[in-house]
Formats: structure tokens, sequence, C-alpha cells
């Protein structure tokens, strides 16, 4: 059996592509429109829809929470790496770490049906929708989300 890692070896990147936005909800529109011109090419419709509906939510939580004490110019950058069987999706931002495992494993145990949650239902669809889902910190000052979804 090889790891993730193994499996990034054999395979070569097909397209990167890259998007700064400014910390505002309203630029969802512009990175939704810009998501699926570059996706189409590349997804099948319903994985296209998922990752969508991820990207969305995670880019809804660093407005909101990530970045909710900065300024709006702050930039996110966004990164999107198709490969041949999966796709990348990066959400860098400059705001506090969050433990985003921890969080998903309290919110588990609390067996609560996560559409009945007021927040946090965005962590459970991230979760769900992709195949990979992780939150680290680089540097001292920059966290990526990072989703992966399998083709």
């Amino acid at each position: 059996m090889q790891s993730n890692n193994g499996d990034k070896k054999n395979q070569s990147l097909l397209k990167p592509f890259q998007l700064t936005v400014k910390t505002e909800i309203v630029a969802l529109e512009k990175i939704l429109v810009w998501f699926e011109t570059i996706a189409k090419p590349y997804l099948p419709p319903k994985i296209l829809w998922e990752c969508k509906l991820a990207l969305s939510e995670g880019f809804t939580n660093t407005v909101l929470y990530a970045h909710k004490n900065l300024p709006a110019t702050m930039p996110i950058i966004i990164n999107v790496n198709f490969y041949q069987t999966w796709v990348d999706i990066l959400i860098w931002n400059q705001g506090a770490f969050f433990d985003l495992k921890a969080k998903l494993a309290e919110l588990t145990q609390q067996n609560i049906d996560p559409l009945e949650l007021e927040s946090d239902r965005g962590l459970f669809f991230m979760d769900k929708l992709t195949d990979e889902l992780d939150y680290i910190r680089v540097d001292s000052d920059k966290n990526c989300l990072k989703m992966k979804k399998l083709i």
C-alpha cells in the first residue's frame, strides 16, 4: 500500500491556478465563477458541485472567523491544483491558528445533527464533501485550509 506522498510523486501536476481576493464576503461570487471556469475541463459535474460547496464554506469561514479582526484589504489566496486523479484546494489566511481536527472531533462527539447547529455546519460539510481536510500553520503568520477531492 502506497502513502499519499507516494501517490503525489507518481502523478504530476496537470495545471495550477491561483486567485487572490480581499477579505470580503462579496468576493465569494467571483471565486465561484473563477473556480467553475477553471475546473470544468477537469472535473465531472458532481465533483465540481461538491468542490464548489466545500470552497464556499472554506472561504466564508476564512472571512468570518480567521480574518474577522483583520482589515478587508488583507488578502486571501486560493490555490487550486489539478492532478490526474484528484484536485487540491488551498485557502491561505493570516488569522489565528484553529485546531480543525479537534473541533471536528468535538462536534462529532456531541452527536448533534449538523443541520441543527447555528454555526460549525460548514466544517461538517467540508469534511463530508472532501476526501482529505486539514488546517495547518505555515511560518508564524500563515494558515492553510487544505482540501483534497478525488476525481
